[in-house]
Order: C-alpha cells, then structure tokens, then sequence
C-alpha cells in the first residue's frame, strides 16, 4: 500500500497520527537514556563535535560497545581540532575493537577538513554535512536534528522497526526503506526534533524490540496497527537472507627474540590501515588449497582455526607459525611478508589489533601456553 493509503488507513481507524510526537515526547521526558553524549531532554543542544562523534561510532554497533570508546576519544581528543592532529596509527590503535575500520580512516579525514577548511565548526545542514567524509543520510540527520535542532527525518534500524509496526507495513525490507523514510517524515515534528528522533530509537532499543516487543509499556501502543493486529513482532517484514560465504585464508605468525612480525594492512579494504599478521589472500577454495609459506623454514601448524565473521563473508584462518633464531634482515621480511615491524610479544596488547588478529594473538598464546 502506498504511504498516503497508510496513513489515511491508520486515520480511519482512529489513529491520530499527529497525536504520535506528543505522545512520544512526553515519554522521553520521564524515561530518556542517560549516554555520554547526550543532552537531556529539553536542553541545549550537544556540542556538534560530540553528536558527531558519536554517531560515527554508533554506525552499525551497540551503544554498550561505544560508550567506552566515546569517553576514551574524547578525553584524549577533546575537539575536532585536537582529533585533527591525531597521528593515523594512534587514532587507528584507539578504534581497535570498534570494527568496521573504515569509519575510522573517515573520521579521521573528517576531522581533517572540518578543522582545516571550515575553521573547526560543522556545517547545520543535511546537504552541507552529507559532503563531509564518512557522512550518509542517517548520519547527517542526526546531527542536523540532534546538534543543531533542525528538523530532519532521522532513520536508523530501531526507528525503522517502529514505524513498521505503528504503520503494519508489509512490504519486505529492504524495499519498505523509502516507504519506511516517508512515514517517518509524516510523523516528525517541526519542532524538537532533536529530542524526537532520539525517542523513536530509545524507543525501538529498550521497549519496541525485535524478539519481544513491550507493548505494555509502550507510550504509542493505543495507535500501533502491528499490536492491534495482535503480531507485532511480525514486523518488520524482511525478505530471505541470502546464505553468507566462506573464504580461508593463513595467518603467518613470524615471531624471533621475543617479538613478531606485523604489518600495516593496505589503507583501502577490509581491515585497512590497521596492524596485523600478514596473511595469505581470503579466497573461497576447498581446505586443500595451502598457499605456499613466504618464508623458508620449518613451519608448524597452529591447533584449531581463527574465525571471524565480517559484513558479507565469514573468514576461517589457519594460522601457520615460523620461530626464527637469526632474523633476517628487516628488508627481506618486509620483501616476503609486507611492511611491518617487529612488535615486543609482551606489548602485544598495546598494538591496537582488530579483532581478527586479536584472535590470531590468542589461538597462539594458547597453545604455547600448553606446549
């Protein structure tokens, strides 16, 4: 159905569509989340770098994983300015664990320009803000509506579920997204939109949720057509996933005189910029398929395997370790395994792995270990 007919079928049956952001409003008032970032309801609005900030991490991860590293970035980099001067391989060793490495290499940039070509002040406006590095269209809404008060139609994956719900829209995700936007656009208010846009996705965390819906406790619960329908958590309706593959690869662990041999991975691709073990090529093939060592040397074999999954594929590592007596020349090792350095194992934890090596680190602590 399209989004007028939703609308005006919600309406015939006594839904007060406009009565929604009030509703919702009052709400967020009494129950808003305490975060770092956030001002409480019916304040200033936030410094523009914090939302910023924050939003970039919050990109496609928990708000419990990014509280940590949102305070630990902003005392070490307290304004756009300071997070401008950042050297790349501290500002990477600091969003290690954060995932998803390119935000990180665009936070950075942006930093960049921000500081440097606007004098350090973001822009208050979608358009102007979705031409920063690294900031899409959910992005610049909620800095727009969030820093700035502007009105902006804020869309992540929380509001995404209550709309679908308060709507009973059936069409399948990803399809429903522009049907999803609109409907949110019908509901958001001209003003506080700020506030709004963070009540729709306190609302979609902690009570509209994806397995068990708590429409009991639901300040819209008396106009959602999903829980007059009695199945909520039908929706929303997504389409099948498609299977995820599998690519294998081997870590090689070089270690000599207590330390080991990481590299810093290409600046475009999975993982750039980061330090790591070098690796062979993350290919699908059958487990048959050993790439040659890089090394001469008597290799063995590390127990068990390293998995990890990334977006679109899930990664098996097998990792292979060398234990070199007389090193060769750093030349030669950055000749067959990449540029690197040689990186103290009893440091090892102030390197900043992702965590994919992190787990690599493990598997071969563990069997030393018990070997």
């Amino acid at each position: 159905m399209p989004v007028d007919g939703l609308i005006m079928q919600a309406q015939d049956a006594g839904v007060p569509v406009d009565a929604i952001a009030p509703a919702l409003l009052a709400h967020y008032r009494r129950h808003a989340r305490r975060l770092p970032w956030r001002s409480p309801p019916g304040t200033p609005s936030p410094e523009p770098y914090h939302v910023w900030l924050s939003e970039i991490m919050l990109q496609q991860t928990t708000v419990a994983a990014v509280a940590p590293y949102y305070e630990r970035f902003l005392a070490r980099w307290p304004t756009v300015e300071a997070l401008a001067a950042a050297d790349d391989a501290a500002l990477m060793a600091a969003w290690a664990g954060l995932g998803y490495y390119a935000r990180a290499r665009n936070l950075l940039a942006c930093a960049r320009f921000v500081a440097g070509e606007l004098g350090g002040r973001f822009p208050d406006d979608e358009g102007r803000l979705r031409a920063l590095p690294g900031i899409g269209a959910y992005t610049a809404a909620a800095i727009a509506a969030i820093a700035f008060g502007r009105r902006a139609v804020v869309v992540d994956g929380n509001v995404e579920r209550v709309v679908s719900r308060l709507f009973a829209v059936e069409t399948p995700l990803p399809a429903a997204k522009p049907m999803l936007r609109a409907l949110t656009d019908s509901i958001t208010p001209a003003s506080d939109a700020g506030d709004f846009a963070q009540a729709m996705m306190d609302l979609g965390a902690t009570i509209c949720t994806s397995a068990r819906p708590g429409c009991l406790a639901c300040p819209l619960r008396g106009v959602c057509a999903a829980r007059a329908a009695g199945a909520p958590e039908r929706f929303p309706v997504k389409a099948p996933k498609k299977a995820r593959p599998t690519r294998a690869g081997t870590a090689w662990w070089v270690e000599a005189d207590g330390a080991v041999w990481l590299v810093t991975r290409p600046e475009r691709g999975l993982l750039g910029g980061m330090l790591g073990v070098p690796t062979s090529d993350w290919v699908e093939r059958g487990p048959a398929d050993t790439p040659v060592p890089p090394l001469p040397g008597d290799w063995r074999s590390v127990v068990g395997t390293v998995r990890h999954v990334f977006t679109h594929f899930a990664l098996e590592l097998r990792v292979e370790r060398l234990q070199l007596a007389d090193p060769p020349a750093g030349a030669r090792l950055a000749s067959a395994l990449g540029d690197g350095q040689w990186w103290p194992l009893d440091q090892l934890d102030e390197a900043g792995l992702p965590t994919l090596f992190a787990r690599v680190a493990r598997a071969v602590r563990e069997e030393s270990a018990t070997g």
